[in-house]
């Protein structure tokens, strides 16, 4: 997910004394107010109340950890109005919840019964009725576990049980209310997958089981914490989870329909949200239509299929995607068709579909070949080599890209538009029409080989987290940077094409510009205008190099750089969100005028959007702005806080992430705003600097960096208000304490507690 949430529940109230018992046997009541069940160490069964309410409901919570976190309410649609519940086994061996006047409101309402009944709270949360002398592991007459809420336990089945049972996750109404919502979390045992959805309508589903996981689904994979498994055969087909820890781990599906991984911290005493689904706009069932393609980072979020063109242009382009796309070239089934093979995507749903797990890979093809209304097939089973086969019949919806973690699918095409690769037996297929709506030239990889000597060693300029960045020069003595993906990189096709489609238009002269691309086989390739002068961080932490930016050059980039990204902000055709501001990403042309480049993991908004919340937190520590590295909550005002740290590292020559300091442990940012309480500003001056600084600038950029760097977000000046700044006009607010200033151990132990509970949360650290 995304970044790590706080959740912050409604307290619940509880009313009892301190008795508790472990059973409830047919002699026993449970009343309330005056006894609990305990499980031992794990769950506590008794009355509550929700959130405010004052209703009372019979339910199971976990024990020894506070925030009312309720995982099972036993009466969830008739609630008890006063506090004459009592809990009970009837005649017949059921248990029952009856009020003060004889009415039963709940029961197991078991088709068999025990003799000698007694209940029982297991340590795994899971409520049981069994016979007193049968205590065989899972010989239950009744258990809550096959009859859930809101919460998925460990070791809970949900899914069509052997017994013929469907077992439902259901949302409650609100905070307040558990009586069930419009939303359900179910298992379609037709096609192996799981599904939401909002009042029986479908709103989500995760792709098939494909033996690993659901190619949908990235929350639902194998973790050091959770391993899940997936059963299905003639007579069931059921989800199932366990956890390899002692920490407390639990699925909850919330009032608004999203299914959330939630971890008790004890440190923190509450529970946080790690991973969430669906997680963003693309998990939106349908949301491209046919043939369209959703990926998240490119604006709009919904495209064509390479080589499928939408349907209704003008409804396209008022973003009305629901049309979907078509085939740029229509099949013909008589003179010949063929498979184009399309990588790492969510797997589509379709009117029909087939699955057979004994064929092999060839078998599925031929199958889907031989049929005219076969659209597309793959393996049902992608472990080892591959294995089974899903055949799709009718239009393809749903689809979704991915980076990585999708599956690999053969969709139907004319014979005309493959282009197959020679001496290969698995069909491979150039990219090179991957989106004619670039207008941005395409470059051959056999001339971008040529122009870098075959990407030799004594051309390569430096290592990024994109890949290799190599010097080159095209016939005529044009030199250009080539950037080249790497297979080890940390990004991928979605920041890629992010890249180029963030900056494919921008004019600005403090902008890097690129001249083209490359995507060719597994080759992913930019191509970019060349810096003779490298990276503005090979200048400032380098004790030799440093000595050749004195103040009125440092002045000269720190205005370059807020006029570029005053540009990206408010002036280019899209509000552009850089999201890695950082010193390594500011370029130096010959002239020492600074370029901003790496857009990879870019944002752009339209209209009046000026944030947005990920689910995926990119960036690097030390530049990262506290609400989007704690909350995933990114604006114009994220770069803002990036830019300030980079005015005072520019300043000062000192790294804020790392810094140190003989007399304090303060980071950069609490060092800068210690000088300045204290009227020492001009301190943060290195030697080398003294002679050509001009205090008035120093001591004005030092303001800007840290009204820039302050914690909230809505007291951080615009970048239009820097330029003026930066420019002298006007007098200058008083800033407030900077966002991470703190103790440099107290920051590496936040970030480290970040890292290690939040599995999607990509943190780039700089290696500077």
């Amino acid at each position: 997910m995304n970044s790590i949430t706080l959740l912050c529940f409604c307290f619940t109230s509880f009313f009892f004394t301190s008795l508790a018992v472990d059973t409830i046997s047919a002699n026993h009541t449970i009343g309330d107010g005056e006894t609990i069940v305990s499980s031992g160490e794990r769950f506590e069964l008794g009355f509550f109340s929700p959130g405010n309410s004052t209703r009372r409901y019979l339910g199971i919570w976990y024990n020894k950890i506070s925030k009312g976190k309720v995982v099972w309410v036993a009466n969830r649609e008739i609630p008890i109005t006063d506090k004459s519940g009592v809990l009970k086994f009837d005649e017949r061996g059921a248990l029952i919840l009856a009020i003060q006047n004889g009415s039963v409101i709940w029961s197991s309402n078991t088709s068999s019964h025990a003799q000698n009944p007694v209940a029982q709270l297991l340590d795994s949360g899971n409520l049981v009725v069994r016979n007193e002398n049968d205590r065989r592991t899972e010989n239950f007459v009744w258990q809550s576990f096959e009859h859930p809420g809101n919460t998925f336990l460990p070791g809970m089945k949900v899914g069509r049980l052997a017994s013929g049972l469907d077992v439902i996750i259901s949302s409650w109404k609100s905070n307040d209310d558990p009586s069930q919502g419009p939303y359900t979390f179910e298992i379609d045992g037709k096609g192996l997958e799981l599904v939401v959805r909002q009042n029986s309508v479908l709103k989500s589903r995760s792709g098939p089981w494909n033996g690993v996981g659901f190619s949908g689904l990235p929350l639902l994979k194998p973790d050091p914490f959770l391993s899940y498994a997936f059963v299905f055969n003639d007579k069931e087909a059921y989800l199932t989870y366990d956890i390899n820890s002692s920490i407390a781990l639990t699925l909850v599906f919330d009032q608004d329909g999203v299914l959330e991984r939630l971890a008790w911290i004890d440190r923190l005493n509450n529970w946080i949200v790690y991973s969430s689904a669906p997680g963003d706009n693309c998990d939106n069932y349908a949301l491209c239509g046919a043939y369209g393609r959703c990926t998240i980072g490119n604006s709009p979020a919904c495209g064509c299929l390479n080589r499928f063109l939408p349907k209704n242009q003008s409804e396209w382009a008022r973003a009305d995607w629901s049309s979907g796309c078509v085939r740029r070239t229509p099949l013909n089934c008589q003179n010949g068709d063929g498979f184009i093979k399309y990588y790492n995507i969510k797997l589509p749903d379709s009117k029909i579909r087939a699955m057979n797990k004994s064929m092999t890979t060839e078998e599925c093809r031929v199958k889907c070949l031989n049929n005219c209304s076969c659209m597309a097939y793959t393996n049902s089973d992608i472990r080892g080599n591959g294995s089974g086969c899903i055949l799709w019949f009718g239009d393809l919806v749903d689809i979704r890209q991915y980076t990585e973690d999708g599956q690999d699918l053969y969709i139907r095409m004319a014979s005309s538009e493959i282009e197959k690769k020679e001496n290969n037996t698995e069909e491979q297929w150039s990219m090179k029409s991957q989106d004619e709506s670039l207008d941005l030239p395409h470059f051959d990889l056999t001339a971008i080989a040529i122009a870098t000597s075959n990407f030799s060693f004594n051309n390569l300029l430096g290592q990024g987290g994109f890949g290799p960045v190599y010097k080159g020069a095209f016939k005529g003595g044009h030199d250009i940077a080539v950037k080249r993906l790497s297979k080890e990189s940390r990004q991928g096709l979605d920041e890629f094409m992010n890249e180029v489609k963030c900056i494919a238009k921008l004019q600005h002269r403090n902008l890097v510009k690129l001249l083209g691309y490359c995507i060719e086989h597994e080759e992913k390739i930019l191509i970019y205008e060349y810096m003779p002068n490298k990276s503005l961080d090979s200048y400032i932490f380098d004790q030799i190099r440093s000595k050749l930016l004195d103040w009125p050059k440092r002045f000269h980039i720190i205005n370059g750089v807020s006029r570029g990204l005053l540009y990206l902000h408010q002036d280019s055709r899209l509000r552009i969100i850089h999201r890695d501001l950082k010193l390594s990403n500011i370029l130096l042309d010959n002239d020492m005028n600074p370029k901003i480049s790496d857009f990879g993991m870019a944002r752009s908004f339209g209209g009046n959007e000026t944030e947005a919340i990920t689910r995926r937190v990119v960036g690097t520590y030390g530049y990262m702005s506290p609400e989007y590295a704690i909350d995933g909550l990114f604006s114009i005002k994220s770069d803002v806080f990036s830019f300030g740290v980079l005015v005072l590292e520019i300043v000062s020559g000192k790294r804020n992430w790392g810094f140190t300091h003989p007399k304090h442990e303060l980071n950069l940012l609490g060092h800068v705003w210690k000088l300045y309480k204290e009227g020492r500003s001009l301190e943060l001056i290195d030697e080398l600097k003294v002679e050509s600084c001009y205090v008035p600038e120093v001591l004005r950029s030092i303001h800007v960096g840290l009204l820039c760097v302050q914690h909230s977000p809505e007291h951080r000046p615009s970048m239009s208000t820097v330029v003026l700044m930066l420019e002298g006009n006007g007098l200058l607010p008083q800033p407030n304490e900077p966002g991470f200033f703190t103790e440099r151990k107290l920051i590496e132990e936040n970030m480290k507690d970040l890292s290690s509970t939040n599995e999607v949360t990509i943190t780039v650290l700089d290696g500077r």
